[in-house]
């Protein structure tokens, strides 16, 4: 989500402090724990909002990001094979006002604007 002005960031909070079932945890792409923390997340179906995200991924997120679970119900994550809980939501938001991402990372996310413009105002 493209959120500027961090409303996005206060929705989801809100939303998922009363509908996530695990909870939600919220962390920075600079967290030092943000793999084992992702990896807890998957495995316990908890929503995770990771904020501050740039124009650039951690390419260990790209199993998460194509949702690769295999047959028995895992998800590799690094050299880890975690068990993958169905109620697990990643959620990701960029304070960035206009950030431009590669063709290979919009194919995987689907982007949200929460960016108000007046010209969107006006329609």
């Amino acid at each position: 989500m493209i959120d500027p002005q961090n409303q996005a960031n206060k929705f989801i909070k809100l939303f998922g402090k009363d509908t996530a079932e695990s909870g939600l945890d919220v962390f920075k792409m600079s967290d030092a724990n943000l793999l084992r923390n992702l990896e807890l997340g998957i495995q316990f179906g908890k929503w995770v909002l990771i904020e501050n995200v740039g124009e650039e991924l951690d390419p260990a997120l790209e199993p998460i990001l194509l949702k690769q679970v295999d047959r028995s119900g895992s998800l590799r994550l690094g050299d880890k094979s975690i068990p993958y809980n169905q109620s697990f939501k990643f959620l990701m938001t960029s304070t960035l006002p206009n950030p431009h991402y590669s063709p290979e990372t919009s194919v995987k996310v689907t982007i949200l604007n929460f960016a108000i413009t007046p010209f969107g105002l006006e329609e």
